[in-house]
């Protein structure tokens, strides 16, 4: 809607009501309502192609038709998708779509430096600084964990925001990764409030515009942004944008949630942190020799009974600082 257009509904609204002076009101509002839709239609189709010409296949959103009567530069765009998540990551990420807008702000916790821990252990023990996904977390920091990863999608991964909120109040001292799908910048602030020292980007989800914002976010909030590849195109587009500190490299297909640690072949210079698939000493031993300065684990770890065991043995040695 036009200046022109806005100023004639100002001017109508203001005289007095009658039948007639009703009907056009009602007919201009309408008509503003319409204009909305299409905008917000338009900027959705626009997000789509930007994240297709970068390769990223996952959707953030059902595919819908245009609006009714809509004739503008995507009314020859044919809707022919159909509204089913072609895998499992698209499937959490239409999900989170619904979940991000049923949160509320509270106050924020001070943030503490999530990458000067990482370097921190791997100085100390010659070995990559672990992050920990935790069940019990003052086990895992007891064992030797530098930081915490904790899962918040409550859906597919049982986690939770008040999970994240309550480790934060008992006191653990090792900062917390927030481990959440994000495709709005609002989940960065409610990940801020509720203890998090840092947070996961996905690229396979996130356009390069999307990341280089909500890494300025991250910076302006205190958090630390660790934002994850999984194949070398991703791991390209990633080195491109200016301002990102921490890449994880995710063994894991998130599509088919398959395992390769071989992905970590296709390490670029940067600080990385290697993710999924670490079992045992010698799967430590490949990842650091690729050069990977910290590595994210949960499988193997969180199915032990003693964490610190745990820990010991996927490292091959006691780990705690």
């Amino acid at each position: 809607m036009n200046l022109h257009t806005l100023n004639r509904f100002s001017v109508r609204v203001q005289q007095p009501e009658s039948k007639v002076g009703s009907a056009t009101v009602l007919a201009v509002r309408e008509e503003e309502a319409n204009a909305l839709q299409v905008k917000e239609w338009e900027v959705g189709m626009l997000q789509n192609e930007l994240a297709a010409s970068q390769g990223i296949r996952i959707r953030r959103r059902p595919p819908t038709g245009p609006p009714l009567h809509y004739v503008g530069p995507f009314e020859f765009h044919v809707q022919n998708e159909g509204g089913t998540p072609r895998n499992i990551l698209e499937e959490i990420i239409w999900h989170k779509d619904m979940e991000v807008s049923q949160k509320s702000l509270e106050n924020a916790p001070p943030s503490r430096d999530f990458i000067a821990a990482l370097r921190e252990a791997n100085l100390k023990t010659g070995l990559p600084g672990l992050i920990a996904e935790v069940e019990i977390a003052q086990a895992y920091e007891r064992g030797g964990a530098a930081c915490l990863s904790v899962l918040t999608d409550e859906k597919f991964f049982k986690g939770s925001f008040e999970n994240l909120e309550a480790i934060r109040k008992a006191g653990v001292k090792c900062p917390l990764l927030c481990k959440e799908f994000v495709m709005d910048s609002w989940q960065i602030y409610y990940a801020r409030i509720k203890g998090a020292d840092a947070i996961l980007l996905i690229a396979a989800v996130l356009p390069d515009l999307d990341i280089r914002y909500m890494v300025k976010i991250c910076k302006m909030l205190g958090l630390a942004a660790l934002v994850e590849v999984h194949d070398e195109r991703e791991m390209d587009r990633v080195l491109g944008i200016e301002g990102i500190e921490l890449i994880g490299i995710n063994n894991r297909n998130l599509e088919t949630f398959e395992v390769d640690i071989s992905n970590t072949s296709f390490l670029k210079e940067s600080e990385v942190v290697g993710e999924s698939g670490l079992f045992t000493p010698d799967d430590i031993a490949y990842v650091q020799e690729a050069g990977v300065k910290a590595v994210l684990v949960g499988e193997s770890i969180v199915k032990q009974s003693d964490p610190g065991k745990g820990i010991t043995g996927l490292f091959g040695k006691d780990i705690s600082l």
